[in-house]
Order: structure tokens, then sequence, then C-alpha cells
């Protein structure tokens, strides 16, 4: 659904298609890494090889979004660090 742009001088309307295109652009990383983690829980049931391997898309899709800007650094690196925790603890000691 397209939303009505309330903006009404020339700047105004070249600042919503911009934040039209980030938005678009955020919401498609932060669904792949939504996804990505969602594998990695789904694989943590499987094996702890299997969780490994997708721990490893899942750290790249945390790291490239937070290096586009659609999450924040911090916030990419402490989901990382909890997931790679839980990875960890199914690996025999």
């Amino acid at each position: 659904m397209k939303e009505a742009i309330l903006a009404n001088h020339k700047s105004a309307l070249k600042r919503a298609r911009q934040s039209e295109t980030r938005r678009t652009r955020n919401r498609i990383n932060k669904t792949k890494v939504k996804n990505a983690v969602k594998k990695v829980r789904a694989a943590m049931g499987e094996s702890p090889e299997a969780a490994a391997e997708a721990m490893k898309a899942a750290m790249s899709a945390l790291g490239r979004a937070a290096a586009k800007g659609a999450l924040h650094r911090r916030n990419a690196a402490r989901r990382t660090a909890r997931l790679a925790r839980q990875v960890a603890a199914l690996k025999p000691a």
C-alpha cells in the first residue's frame, strides 16, 4: 500500500523519496538477519555441526546489516555473541 506523501516543497519530496528507499533497503537487510538467526536456532536442534555452519551465515548477515546501517554495530555484536555462546554450549566439553 502506497502512503500519501505530505511533503510540499522540492527538498522535502526528495527527502521523502530517499527515506522510502532507505526504509525498504533496511527492511530487506533486517529480514535477512531474522531468517539467518531462525536457521541457527533450528539447526541447534539438529546437530552442533549444522548449527556452526548456520552460525557462519548469521554472523555474515549481522555484520553486513551493521555495516550498511540497518542495525547498530553494538546490536549486531550483542546478537552475534549471544548466538555464538548458545552454539558453543551445544558442543561436548
